[in-house]
């Protein structure tokens, strides 16, 4: 289920919602491993604190916000705050059936 923190801006909304689309898209393709699928749940599933306002590189993630603002980025903050990533990890997990990974 998407959901925006209410203080952001309608760009960091559209932000999300293009990266929810992308990261649920990836994780619905059936090409993509499920390591990789895991991995991003558990990120997900990390409290920010866990995080530690650590930088991302995870490829699908940087195609995702890539795609998203036009611009190339080569990192993205792991932070639920953050959009691009809040949006990717809401997507791969919506996407995800519960039976799969035990949601």
């Amino acid at each position: 289920m998407e959901s925006y923190h209410e203080d952001w801006t309608d760009s960091q909304r559209a932000l999300y919602d293009e990266c929810y689309r992308a990261g649920a898209d990836w994780a619905d393709d059936p090409d993509t491993p499920a390591e990789d699928v895991q991995h991003v749940i558990n990120l997900g599933e990390a409290d920010d604190d866990t995080l530690a306002d650590s930088e991302i590189d995870f490829p699908p993630l940087i195609d995702a916000v890539t795609e998203a603002t036009g611009e190339v980025v080569s990192t993205v903050p792991a932070s639920h705050d953050d959009p691009a990533f809040k949006g990717f990890v809401d997507g791969v997990r919506d996407a995800t059936s519960d039976e799969v990974f035990g949601l």
